[in-house]
Protein backbone atom coordinates (compact mmCIF):
# COMPACT_ATOMS: atom_id res chain seq x y z
CA UNK A 1 0.00 0.00 0.00
CA UNK A 2 1.35 3.45 -0.88
CA UNK A 3 2.42 5.97 1.74
CA UNK A 4 -0.32 8.32 0.58
CA UNK A 5 -3.00 5.66 1.08
CA UNK A 6 -1.72 4.89 4.57
CA UNK A 7 -1.25 8.45 5.82
CA UNK A 8 -3.03 10.79 3.42
CA UNK A 9 -5.96 12.68 4.95
CA UNK A 10 -4.81 11.91 8.49
CA UNK A 11 -3.43 14.22 11.16
CA UNK A 12 0.31 14.42 11.85
CA UNK A 13 1.83 15.95 14.98
CA UNK A 14 5.53 16.77 14.73
CA UNK A 15 7.69 18.23 17.50
CA UNK A 16 10.86 20.14 16.69
CA UNK A 17 9.12 21.14 13.46
CA UNK A 18 10.64 24.60 13.02
CA UNK A 19 13.83 23.39 11.36
CA UNK A 20 16.02 20.49 10.30
CA UNK A 21 14.49 17.03 9.97
CA UNK A 22 11.29 18.16 11.69
CA UNK A 23 10.66 20.82 9.07
CA UNK A 24 11.39 18.29 6.33
CA UNK A 25 8.92 15.85 7.88
CA UNK A 26 6.26 18.56 7.99
CA UNK A 27 6.68 19.30 4.28
CA UNK A 28 6.53 15.64 3.34
CA UNK A 29 3.44 15.02 5.48
CA UNK A 30 1.77 18.07 3.92
CA UNK A 31 2.61 16.81 0.42
CA UNK A 32 0.78 13.59 1.31
CA UNK A 33 -2.35 15.56 2.11
CA UNK A 34 -2.06 15.28 5.88
CA UNK A 35 -3.27 17.95 8.25
CA UNK A 36 -0.29 19.10 10.26
CA UNK A 37 0.22 20.17 13.87
CA UNK A 38 3.62 21.83 14.20
CA UNK A 39 5.25 22.09 17.62
CA UNK A 40 8.43 23.95 18.51
CA UNK A 41 9.77 26.46 21.00
CA UNK A 42 11.20 28.72 18.26
CA UNK A 43 8.12 30.86 17.70
CA UNK A 44 9.21 32.87 14.67
CA UNK A 45 10.60 29.90 12.76
CA UNK A 46 7.57 27.81 13.71
CA UNK A 47 5.20 30.33 12.18
CA UNK A 48 7.42 30.70 9.11
CA UNK A 49 7.11 26.97 8.44
CA UNK A 50 3.36 27.10 9.10
CA UNK A 51 2.99 29.98 6.64
CA UNK A 52 4.96 28.08 3.98
CA UNK A 53 2.70 25.04 4.34
CA UNK A 54 -0.49 27.10 4.45
CA UNK A 55 0.57 28.85 1.23
CA UNK A 56 0.48 25.47 -0.54
CA UNK A 57 -3.08 24.85 0.67
CA UNK A 58 -2.22 22.61 3.61
CA UNK A 59 -4.24 22.69 6.80
CA UNK A 60 -1.76 23.51 9.55
CA UNK A 61 -1.84 24.38 13.24
CA UNK A 62 1.34 25.82 14.82
CA UNK A 63 1.52 25.34 18.59
CA UNK A 64 4.38 26.90 20.51
CA UNK A 65 5.64 24.04 22.68
CA UNK A 66 8.53 23.56 25.08
CA UNK A 67 8.86 19.78 25.24
CA UNK A 68 10.71 20.11 28.54
CA UNK A 69 7.32 20.91 30.11
CA UNK A 70 4.97 17.91 30.40
CA UNK A 71 2.01 20.27 30.75
CA UNK A 72 2.94 21.90 27.44
CA UNK A 73 2.75 18.51 25.73
CA UNK A 74 -0.63 17.90 27.34
CA UNK A 75 -1.78 21.24 25.89
CA UNK A 76 -0.36 20.26 22.50
CA UNK A 77 -2.42 17.06 22.53
CA UNK A 78 -5.53 18.94 23.64
CA UNK A 79 -5.17 21.54 20.87
CA UNK A 80 -4.44 18.90 18.23
CA UNK A 81 -7.54 16.88 19.09
CA UNK A 82 -9.73 19.96 19.53
CA UNK A 83 -8.67 21.41 16.17
CA UNK A 84 -8.31 18.35 13.94
CA UNK A 85 -9.59 15.28 15.80
CA UNK A 86 -7.87 11.90 15.89
CA UNK A 87 -4.12 11.79 15.34
CA UNK A 88 -2.77 9.22 12.89
CA UNK A 89 0.94 10.05 13.12
CA UNK A 90 2.94 11.35 16.09
CA UNK A 91 6.61 12.08 15.51
CA UNK A 92 8.61 12.99 18.60
CA UNK A 93 11.47 14.69 16.82
CA UNK A 94 12.64 17.57 19.04
CA UNK A 95 16.27 17.14 20.06
CA UNK A 96 19.47 19.06 20.77
CA UNK A 97 23.22 18.48 21.09
CA UNK A 98 25.65 19.58 23.81
CA UNK A 99 29.42 19.34 23.42
CA UNK A 100 32.15 18.95 25.99
CA UNK A 101 33.70 16.56 28.45
CA UNK A 102 31.17 15.29 30.98
CA UNK A 103 32.81 17.22 33.82
CA UNK A 104 32.89 20.47 31.81
CA UNK A 105 29.15 20.59 31.16
CA UNK A 106 26.98 22.29 33.75
CA UNK A 107 24.12 20.62 35.58
CA UNK A 108 21.77 22.89 33.63
CA UNK A 109 23.22 21.74 30.28
CA UNK A 110 22.86 18.10 31.27
CA UNK A 111 19.28 18.62 32.41
CA UNK A 112 18.36 20.46 29.22
CA UNK A 113 19.52 17.61 26.98
CA UNK A 114 17.80 14.94 29.06
CA UNK A 115 14.61 16.97 29.41
CA UNK A 116 14.33 17.61 25.65
CA UNK A 117 15.79 14.48 24.11
CA UNK A 118 14.47 11.87 26.54
CA UNK A 119 11.65 13.22 28.68
CA UNK A 120 10.28 15.22 25.74
CA UNK A 121 9.81 11.95 23.85
CA UNK A 122 8.39 10.12 26.87
CA UNK A 123 5.89 12.84 27.71
CA UNK A 124 5.01 13.28 24.05
CA UNK A 125 3.98 9.64 23.98
CA UNK A 126 2.24 9.92 27.35
CA UNK A 127 0.18 12.90 26.17
CA UNK A 128 -1.03 11.26 22.94
CA UNK A 129 -0.85 7.47 23.20
CA UNK A 130 -3.83 6.94 25.47
CA UNK A 131 -6.18 8.69 23.05
CA UNK A 132 -4.65 6.88 20.08
CA UNK A 133 -5.14 3.51 21.77
CA UNK A 134 -8.68 4.38 22.86
CA UNK A 135 -9.61 5.30 19.27
CA UNK A 136 -8.78 1.73 18.26
CA UNK A 137 -7.71 2.73 14.77
CA UNK A 138 -4.38 2.15 13.00
CA UNK A 139 -1.91 4.89 13.91
CA UNK A 140 1.81 5.49 14.18
CA UNK A 141 4.17 6.74 16.90
CA UNK A 142 7.71 7.46 15.75
CA UNK A 143 10.48 8.53 18.10
CA UNK A 144 13.57 10.11 16.57
CA UNK A 145 16.72 8.60 18.01
CA UNK A 146 19.94 8.52 15.96
CA UNK A 147 22.61 6.20 14.61
CA UNK A 148 24.24 7.49 17.80
CA UNK A 149 21.78 5.31 19.69
CA UNK A 150 23.85 2.34 18.48
CA UNK A 151 27.21 4.02 18.98
CA UNK A 152 29.58 5.70 21.41
CA UNK A 153 31.36 9.02 21.01
CA UNK A 154 33.30 11.24 23.44
CA UNK A 155 32.48 14.96 23.68
CA UNK A 156 28.85 14.17 22.67
CA UNK A 157 28.03 12.09 25.75
CA UNK A 158 24.70 13.75 26.68
CA UNK A 159 23.38 13.36 23.13
CA UNK A 160 24.61 9.79 22.69
CA UNK A 161 23.18 8.52 25.96
CA UNK A 162 19.88 10.30 25.26
CA UNK A 163 19.54 8.54 21.91
CA UNK A 164 20.32 5.16 23.49
CA UNK A 165 17.49 5.95 25.92
CA UNK A 166 15.05 6.87 23.13
CA UNK A 167 15.80 3.60 21.35
CA UNK A 168 15.28 1.56 24.53
CA UNK A 169 12.06 3.43 25.30
CA UNK A 170 10.76 2.80 21.79
CA UNK A 171 11.52 -0.92 22.02
CA UNK A 172 9.60 -1.19 25.29
CA UNK A 173 6.74 0.92 23.92
CA UNK A 174 6.48 -1.40 20.91
CA UNK A 175 6.07 -4.38 23.26
CA UNK A 176 3.50 -2.50 25.33
CA UNK A 177 1.40 -1.81 22.24
CA UNK A 178 1.60 -5.50 21.33
CA UNK A 179 0.60 -6.56 24.84
CA UNK A 180 -2.31 -4.09 24.82
CA UNK A 181 -3.33 -5.40 21.36
CA UNK A 182 -3.39 -1.79 20.13
CA UNK A 183 -3.17 -1.10 16.37
CA UNK A 184 -0.42 1.45 16.95
CA UNK A 185 2.84 0.88 15.08
CA UNK A 186 5.86 2.17 16.98
CA UNK A 187 9.12 3.00 15.25
CA UNK A 188 12.55 4.23 16.25
CA UNK A 189 14.04 6.61 13.69
CA UNK A 190 17.83 6.43 13.43
CA UNK A 191 19.18 9.07 11.04
CA UNK A 192 22.83 9.21 10.10
CA UNK A 193 24.34 12.42 8.68
CA UNK A 194 21.68 14.97 7.75
CA UNK A 195 22.66 18.54 6.90
CA UNK A 196 21.15 20.45 9.84
CA UNK A 197 22.48 23.09 12.24
CA UNK A 198 22.55 20.76 15.24
CA UNK A 199 26.28 21.23 15.90
CA UNK A 200 26.35 24.96 15.19
CA UNK A 201 23.50 25.39 17.66
CA UNK A 202 24.98 23.09 20.31
CA UNK A 203 26.17 24.79 23.51
CA UNK A 204 29.60 23.86 24.78
CA UNK A 205 31.14 23.14 28.15
CA UNK A 206 33.38 25.33 30.24
CA UNK A 207 36.53 24.60 28.17
CA UNK A 208 36.11 25.71 24.54
CA UNK A 209 39.44 24.13 23.56
CA UNK A 210 38.00 20.65 24.15
CA UNK A 211 35.21 21.11 21.60
CA UNK A 212 36.47 23.46 18.87
CA UNK A 213 37.92 20.73 16.65
CA UNK A 214 35.08 18.31 17.38
CA UNK A 215 32.40 20.86 16.49
CA UNK A 216 34.19 21.81 13.27
CA UNK A 217 34.74 18.19 12.22
CA UNK A 218 31.15 17.15 12.87
CA UNK A 219 29.66 20.25 11.23
CA UNK A 220 31.84 19.72 8.15
CA UNK A 221 30.81 16.06 7.95
CA UNK A 222 27.12 16.99 8.00
CA UNK A 223 27.47 19.73 5.40
CA UNK A 224 29.68 17.65 3.07
CA UNK A 225 28.24 14.15 3.51
CA UNK A 226 24.77 14.72 4.92
CA UNK A 227 21.60 14.41 2.87
CA UNK A 228 19.12 17.26 3.00
CA UNK A 229 16.42 17.20 5.69
CA UNK A 230 13.77 16.90 2.97
CA UNK A 231 15.48 13.88 1.39
CA UNK A 232 15.80 12.24 4.80
CA UNK A 233 12.18 13.01 5.66
CA UNK A 234 10.83 11.34 2.51
CA UNK A 235 12.68 8.12 3.30
CA UNK A 236 11.64 8.25 6.96
CA UNK A 237 7.94 8.79 6.23
CA UNK A 238 7.86 5.98 3.66
CA UNK A 239 9.37 3.51 6.15
CA UNK A 240 7.01 4.60 8.93
CA UNK A 241 4.05 3.99 6.61
CA UNK A 242 5.41 0.50 5.86
CA UNK A 243 5.11 -0.25 9.59
CA UNK A 244 8.82 -0.76 10.17
CA UNK A 245 10.24 -0.49 13.69
CA UNK A 246 13.79 0.24 12.55
CA UNK A 247 13.57 3.36 10.39
CA UNK A 248 16.50 5.20 8.88
CA UNK A 249 17.33 7.28 5.82
CA UNK A 250 20.74 5.57 6.08
CA UNK A 251 19.84 1.85 6.29
CA UNK A 252 23.32 0.56 5.43
CA UNK A 253 24.92 2.74 8.10
CA UNK A 254 22.28 1.65 10.61
CA UNK A 255 22.93 -2.02 9.84
CA UNK A 256 26.69 -1.58 10.14
CA UNK A 257 26.32 0.26 13.45
CA UNK A 258 23.95 -2.39 14.80
CA UNK A 259 26.31 -5.19 13.80
CA UNK A 260 29.26 -3.42 15.38
CA UNK A 261 27.27 -2.77 18.57
CA UNK A 262 26.15 -6.40 18.78
CA UNK A 263 29.71 -7.63 18.36
CA UNK A 264 30.97 -5.16 20.97
CA UNK A 265 28.41 -6.28 23.56
CA UNK A 266 28.75 -9.97 22.73
CA UNK A 267 32.51 -9.76 23.30
CA UNK A 268 32.13 -7.49 26.35
CA UNK A 269 34.79 -5.42 24.60
CA UNK A 270 36.46 -2.35 26.03
CA UNK A 271 34.94 0.87 24.61
CA UNK A 272 36.71 2.07 21.47
CA UNK A 273 36.05 4.59 18.72
CA UNK A 274 34.63 3.18 15.51
CA UNK A 275 37.03 3.30 12.53
CA UNK A 276 35.04 6.05 10.79
CA UNK A 277 35.11 8.13 13.98
CA UNK A 278 38.90 7.85 14.05
CA UNK A 279 39.03 9.15 10.48
CA UNK A 280 36.51 11.91 11.13
CA UNK A 281 38.20 13.20 14.26
CA UNK A 282 41.76 12.55 13.16
CA UNK A 283 42.40 10.36 16.20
Amino acid sequence: MSTRKVLGGGVAVITGAAGGIGEGLAHVAADLGMRIVLADIAVDRLHDVADQLAATGSEVLPVTTDVRDPAALDRLAHEAYEHFGEVRLLINNAGIEALGYTWELSAEQWSRVIDINVLGVIHGVRAFAGRMVEAGKPAFISNVASIGGLSMMPIQTPYILSKHAVLSFSECLYLEMEQAKAPIRVSAVLPGPVATRIFEDAPGGSNPDSIIFHRAAMSAALSQQGMTPLEAARLIIDQIAEGKFWVSPHPEMMQASASRRAAHLSALATPALAPEAHLLLGK
